[in-house]
């Protein structure tokens, strides 16, 4: 899987609150809108910035605090590629996996607010275009990889009629 696109980079404990303000709670149940407010906490002008095929970049501890599962779903419904960073919080990890939004575990320190960007997420391979250098992730397992192109957990198990990795 070859994903393109452009970075939008935030810094080190980029929590849960931040991607999906608790003001807006009141729209858990519509994502649309909700969406709107994808990380507003920690750059207002993010939804109208990024584009689809985008990649969320930060540093340390990405999603960290409570474990709102609408984190991960609205930064996937802003059509983003893939949240690269540093470190995450497990659950934040788990929910990613799970809904089908690929969450890459690398150094970051080499990718700027709007370097281009492509990942292999098979082959582990990050290669920034604007600097022309290549930087290595731990590939994901066959089972994420499994769940990510099946679109998540759920839609995996609607289209092998349960859970099926063989």
């Amino acid at each position: 899987m070859l994903l393109k696109g452009k970075a939008h980079k935030f810094g080190d404990n980029v929590s849960t609150d931040l991607i999906a303000p608790g003001r807006f709670f009141h729209l858990r149940s519509n994502l649309p809108e909700l969406a709107k407010h994808t990380l507003e906490d920690a750059d207002e002008d993010f939804t109208k910035k990024v584009k689809p095929g985008d990649f969320v970049v930060a540093g340390e501890n990405f999603g960290l605090g409570s474990s709102r599962e609408h984190a991960p779903l609205i930064i996937k419904f802003c059509k983003v590629n893939a949240v690269l960073a540093k470190s995450f919080s497990r659950i934040f990890f788990r929910n990613a996996i799970n809904i089908g939004l690929p969450v890459l575990e690398c150094d970051t320190d080499e990718i700027k607010d709007t370097d281009e960007l492509a990942v292999d997420l098979s082959k582990g391979v990050i290669i920034n275009k604007t600097k022309n250098i290549e930087l290595k992730f731990q590939p994901l397992s066959e089972v994420a990889l499994t769940f990510l192109k099946d679109g998540g957990l759920v839609e995996h198990i609607k289209k092998n009629k349960g859970f099926n990795l063989r």
